[in-house]
This record gives C-alpha cells, sequence and structure tokens, in this order.
C-alpha cells in the first residue's frame, strides 16, 4: 500500500513540478510582456517587475498543470492496465488515487494563498515600479511616438534630443471644475522626484495658458510639478475591494456597514426635515438622486468585500475539483494519450466551470444572490467528480 502511495505520488509530483515550471515561464512572460507594453516599461523595470507578477502567473499555472499531470499519470496507468493488477490483488484502487486528491487539497490551500498575494502584494509592488519608473517611460514613449499621455495630463513634442524635449506642450487637466492648464516651451527636462512624490518637467521659455482665461509668458525656466500617482496609466487600485488582502476584509466589511449606516440616517434626518417644515417639493429635487446613488456605490462595494473571500477560497480550490473529475476520467478513458484525456477534461471544466463561477460573482456582486454561490461551479464539479469517482473504484 504505501509503496504504491509513494510511486504514485512522485510519478505526479514528478510531472507536476516539470509542467508547472514550463507553464510557469511562458504565463511569466506573457504577463510581463502585456505589462510592459501597456506601461512602456524599459529593462530594467521588467527585471524588477518580475517579482510581482510571478504570483499572478503561479495563480493561473497551478489549477491547469495539477490537471494536466494526474490526466498524464493515472491515463498511462490505466492503459497499462496497472489499476487492473491492483484490483486483481484485492487492493482498493482508491490507493493509488487518493495521493493525488491529498496532493490537490494542498495546492488548493496555496493557491488561495497565491490569489490573496497577488492581488494584494503583487499588483501594488507593479503599481510602485510603474510610477518609479514614470520619467524613464515617458521619455521612452516620447522618443519613439512623440507624445505621452495619461488620465491627467498629456505631454507632445517636436523631438527628443537625449534628456532634452524640443517645444513641448504639456495639457494638465483641472480638478473639478477647474480649468486646464496649458505650457508651451521651446525645451524641457523632465525629472523624476520619489522624495517627493512627483515629476517635475522643467521648462525653459515658454508661456502658461490657464483655460484661456490668463496668460504667463517666462523668458527663464518654469518648474511644473505632476503627482507621480496622475502620471501612470493604470490607476491606482489600493481601495479597490479586490486588492485587500483576505485579513484586513473584515474589519473594511465592517467600516462599509457603518459608512452605509451613516449614509441611511443622514438621508432619514433630511426627509424628516424637510416634512417638518412642509418643504414637499424638495424630496423630489435632484439632491435626492446624488443621495440613493451615494447609498447604491456603498452598497455596491460591500457586496463586492463579502464576495471576495468566497471567491478567492473557490478559486483555490479549483485545483481539488479539477483532479476529482480529471483523474476518475482519465482511468476511465485507458489512453496513454495525454493530451486526449487532458483536452477531454479540461475543454468541459472550461465550458462549465468557468461560466458558472462567473455567473455567481456577477449575481453576488449585484445583491441578487448570497456570497457563496460562487462556489456553485466547484459544488458541481465535486459532486460529478464524486460519482466518476465511485463508478471507477467500483468497476
Amino acid at each position: 500500500m504505501r509503496l504504491l502511495t509513494r510511486y504514485m505520488l512522485v510519478e505526479v509530483l514528478t510531472t507536476f513540478l516539470f509542467t508547472l515550471g514550463v507553464v510557469t515561464l511562458g504565463m511569466l512572460f506573457f504577463f510581463v510582456i502585456q505589462e510592459a507594453i501597456r506601461q512602456g516599461l524599459g529593462p530594467l523595470a521588467i527585471v524588477r517587475i518580475l517579482p510581482y507578477v510571478l504570483p499572478n502567473a503561479l495563480l493561473f499555472a497551478v489549477p491547469a498543470t495539477v490537471l494536466f499531470s494526474a490526466c498524464s499519470v493515472y491515463g498511462r496507468a490505466s492503459a497499462d492496465n496497472e489499476l487492473v493488477a491492483v484490483k486483481s490483488l484485492g487492493v482498493s484502487p482508491m490507493s493509488m488515487i487518493w495521493p493525488v486528491l491529498g496532493l490537490a487539497f494542498v495546492l488548493s490551500l496555496i493557491t488561495v494563498w497565491l490569489n490573496d498575494v497577488a492581488v494584494s502584494w503583487g499588483r501594488q509592488g507593479v503599481y510602485r515600479v510603474v510610477l518609479q519608473s514614470a520619467e524613464e517611460i515617458a521619455y521612452g514613449t516620447l522618443r519613439t511616438q512623440r507624445s505621452y499621455s495619461t488620465r491627467r495630463f498629456s505631454i507632445n513634442v517636436k523631438g527628443v534630443e537625449g534628456r532634452t524635449l524640443i517645444e513641448p506642450t504639456l495639457v494638465v487637466q483641472g480638478d473639478g471644475d477647474s480649468p486646464p492648464v496649458t505650457l508651451t516651451a521651446q525645451r524641457a527636462q523632465l525629472v523624476c522626484r520619489p522624495e517627493n512624490k512627483s515629476l517635475t518637467i522643467v521648462l525653459e521659455n515658454g508661456e502658461m495658458d490657464v483655460g484661456g482665461q490668463a496668460k504667463l509668458v517666462f523668458p527663464d525656466t518654469l518648474e511644473h510639478d505632476i503627482p507621480l500617482s496622475d502620471t501612470a496609466r493604470k490607476a491606482d487600485v489600493s481601495g479597490v475591494p479586490s486588492q485587500y488582502p483576505l485579513w484586513q476584509i473584515p474589519a473594511e466589511s465592517r467600516r462599509q456597514r457603518d459608512e452605509i449606516q451613516r449614509i441611511e440616517q443622514l438621508m432619514a434626518s433630511q426627509a424628516a426635515y424637510e416634512m417638518l417644515s412642509g418643504d414637499l417639493e424638495s424630496l423630489t429635487e435632484r439632491e435626492w438622486d446624488s443621495r440613493y446613488e451615494e447609498l447604491n456605490q456603498a452598497r455596491q462595494r460591500l457586496y463586492r468585500l463579502q464576495i471576495e473571500p468566497w471567491r478567492r477560497w473557490a478559486n483555490g480550490f479549483s485545483c481539488l475539483c479539477f483532479v476529482m473529475v480529471g483523474v476518475p476520467v482519465a482511468i476511465r478513458l485507458r489512453t496513454a494519450d495525454l493530451w486526449t484525456s487532458f483536452a477531454l477534461c479540461f475543454l468541459p471544466i472550461l465550458g462549465v466551470y468557468y461560466p458558472l463561477m462567473a455567473f455567481g460573482v456577477d449575481r453576488a456582486k449585484a445583491g441578487d444572490l448570497p456570497p457563496y454561490f460562487v462556489w456553485m461551479g466547484n459544488a458541481i464539479l465535486i459532486a460529478l467528480g464524486y460519482w466518476f469517482l465511485r463508478r471507477t473504484v467500483r468497476y
């Protein structure tokens, strides 16, 4: 029994680790290149971003890799009649199956942790690298495209000579009702100042136009600071519910409930005051539309906070669900062609599991379904896997 257990565990682990290394390298290359193209990162920034992208690559690689390994090993074992030989000795096939189920359970826990790390530490790390590389990104884009723009500002130049921008035009969007500011100059330079969390543009011999209302000519130099958070093409996601680590979500959920209660109490007191004062027309004004919108947004954020733990645990335990279906299907197919057994398992999973999870997440975010409905796909796979396992062990 122990010999069979060790044999199957070693076979699955060997295949899993080798395949995981290959797939992770491919996923890492994909994620890094995608991020580098989107943000305009240079070689040094790409090297610095690798550790932060690794958890995200592993998060996608582990479930598919463990399914591939299980299908490969158990499909070959079934094709070589190894399970038939075990049955003929009066030994239950579960002695060869439970090791990979145990491995899948452990990998599920690791994947939950990877999910937590990827969405909190990983994405924030990528964002920090992008901010710290703002000067390099801007110069690289300006050299090749002669323009660089984000949500808050844009720079257009006639050319770039070394570190000097030739005839730059900088347009900075105003906050709220503030007019945009347009600066033009003969020459300029970009200087990143991380200690001040700003990207400074030093302009020489130019003009500043404030929304066409006022103009200022400067014959010498003028420094304009742009917050580093405004220089990134990717928005800061530090306050988004999906970016909180699991241990912070309960406290953040309590704060959000208190915020919802505060808004509801404020609306109730305002409505009571308007009714007591006889100002019934104020109850139908547009101001109440904005209050209802604020309340709806607060509730939506609470729904998203409530769903996060369920979603991350469901994503992590996809490893166990995939293996519970993949192992008996590979055994019953009795083929050494690993790609056939893997495709016959993975394609139905893609067509059933992920759409069900996406549906559960979408409806739970809207508040139409309880958060635990994101486990709907997992529950179906576990039920199917249990049914397949019973038939495989029995016959």
